[in-house]
């Protein structure tokens, strides 16, 4: 079943797209398609089928997160070599702003 064009502006607006006649007519078919396929899915039997979040066997790489101190010389080498400090803080751009 087709969506209607009020279905596809529904969801232009929701998606906070501004669509043509063309666009409304083109992207009907495409979410009709869309949506039949998922329907398809949703009757597949999948009762005794493991969920799976990738098939690669793959893993992260990661290593945990350590502290090392310096001699004051060593921090006070790094820290001369910053644009812009407070004390023994580097200051930065904030992110927010």
């Amino acid at each position: 079943m087709p969506l209607t064009k009020e279905e596809v502006l529904k969801f232009a607006k929701l998606a906070r797209l501004e669509l043509t006649e063309t666009e409304i007519k083109k992207f009907s078919g495409q979410l009709s398609a869309i949506l039949e396929y998922v329907d398809k899915l949703q009757k597949v039997d999948t009762k005794g089928v493991e969920p799976i979040a990738q098939i690669t066997g793959l893993t992260n790489v990661s290593r945990n997160d350590r502290m090392e101190t310096s001699d004051a010389e060593t921090r006070e080498a790094m820290l001369k070599q910053t644009p812009k400090r407070k004390g023994d803080l580097i200051e930065t751009l904030g992110v927010f702003e």
